[in-house]
């Protein structure tokens, strides 16, 4: 059939606004010398300590962090103490050259009000604040977000209000991997920064990495973004050469352990390694509660998709040491389960509940399975996860990007038997 010639102005016309836009793109996220892509970081320990990364063009070789506790009283800048950050250059054939910078502020006080900005001179940011966490193991509140990745700024940002209403005492936001979709793509790593500056500058960031968060170098290697280390500012007790994406910390009871799945799916060597070192992070847990984060599922709510290699390496260590949430994305879907997991020994039940999610607009529309393993979930629904630990209670909330309460459930802690499960799904929301 011979097109139209409106059609084909049509198309070239569809064509030429998409360069301009990317063309715009790319000049809003040009290094200047004002600081932008600020996010905070989890440390060791949140309630001493912050770490904090931001960018600037490469005219800036020197920038600073200044702190203090908040108060109303605008003159609080008075008694804001300096630090110097580490300052790297960064050049790439993808992006302009810019100096990425980093802080680690230690000696802070637990469940205490700041104030800080970032910058030099006459280039600085507007003042953030966020609080440290609190010393002993009282009520954690935390977010979780599935692969972010596309349209970020035009539609994850609409997610972001939701979870400030949702989440107000939120202490760390979790993120499952797949944040941007082509790992060296500087623009994209703009586009989440700017979408998610909201919650970047005021909640401590925990990211994992996916598969799109990787790329394949000259030496035909797969390696994490050219991006990702300059960006964060995350633990460094993981396994060489797979810094600040394999790591953990604890956090007022928990303990947090990411997992660079991708590196499990491409590398015999890494998948070893972490396998090794999390035999090690789990055996020698003080924590009442352990929470892990990974890209590639467990358990797939895809027919087409299947992880065995993660499930046969690392799902007899999630259940020998009793972990308690496992949250994932890479399958654009939502899905949960725990009753029917199946299990090695004729009888025993699931202490882990795993959870796979889609926080950004990319939606997996077909071939999700029917499997036994789900018990609850969702296509086509850009979500956000809410989970509170308190005492032997953890409760974890699903919200769709316009603010329902989509599932609910409870995990209650028991010294002996497995986590006892309460169903609280909210009734009259049938499965999306």
């Amino acid at each position: 059939m011979k097109m139209k010639i409106s059609e084909k102005w049509w198309l070239l016309l569809l064509v030429f606004s998409w360069n301009v836009s990317n063309a715009q793109l790319e000049i809003l996220y040009t290094p200047k010398p004002i600081p932008d892509r600020i996010v905070l970081n989890a440390t060791d320990d949140l309630s001493t300590s912050i770490a904090i990364n931001w960018r600037t063009d490469d005219t800036t070789r020197v920038s600073y962090v200044e702190i203090a506790p908040a108060d109303a009283d605008p003159r609080f800048v008075e008694k804001a103490q300096r630090y110097q950050a580490v300052s790297e250059l960064l050049r790439t054939e993808e992006a302009a050259p810019a100096m990425f910078h980093s802080y680690k502020v230690t000696g802070l006080k637990p469940g205490t009000l700041y104030a800080y900005r970032v910058g030099a001179g006459k280039y600085w940011s507007e003042w953030f604040h966020f609080r440290t966490a609190r010393s002993s193991a009282d009520k954690l509140q935390f977010v979780y977000f599935g692969d972010v990745q596309v349209n970020m700024r035009s539609l994850w940002t609409r997610v972001l209000p939701e979870v400030l209403k949702k989440a107000p005492d939120a202490q760390l936001a979790i993120y499952g991997g797949d944040l941007i979709n082509r790992a060296n793509r500087d623009v994209e790593w703009g586009e989440f920064f700017d979408a998610g500056k909201i919650l970047h500058t005021t909640v401590a960031n925990m990211a994992t990495p996916g598969n799109h968060d990787h790329y394949d170098n000259e030496q035909e290697e797969n390696t994490i973004s050219k991006f990702w280390r300059p960006h964060f500012n995350l633990p460094l007790n993981g396994p060489e050469g797979l810094e600040e994406s394999c790591y953990y910390f604890d956090l007022q009871g928990v303990r947090f352990i990411s997992i660079n799945s991708d590196q499990v799916e491409e590398s015999d060597k890494y998948l070893a390694a972490q396998k090794e070192w999390l035999k090690k992070v789990l055996s020698d847990n003080p924590n009442r509660w352990t929470v892990m984060t990974f890209h590639h599922p467990i358990f797939s709510p895809k027919t087409t998709r299947d992880n065995k290699r993660m499930r046969d390496n690392f799902k007899p260590l999630i259940d020998q040491y009793r972990v308690d949430l496992v949250l994932q994305g890479h399958d654009h879907t939502y899905a949960r389960g725990m009753s029917k997991i199946p299990m090695s020994k004729k009888g025993e039940t699931s202490n882990t509940m795993y959870v796979v999610s889609v926080a950004g607009p990319k939606m997996t529309g077909s071939n999700v399975d029917k499997s036994d393993w789900m018990d609850r979930k969702a296509i086509f629904t850009q979500l956000f996860h809410v989970i509170e630990i308190y005492g032997n209670t953890l409760n974890f909330k699903a919200y769709t990007a316009t603010g329902e309460l989509y599932d609910e459930f409870e995990l209650d802690k028991r010294k002996t038997d497995a986590n006892h499960f309460v169903d609280k799904t909210p009734t009259g929301v049938p499965e999306r």
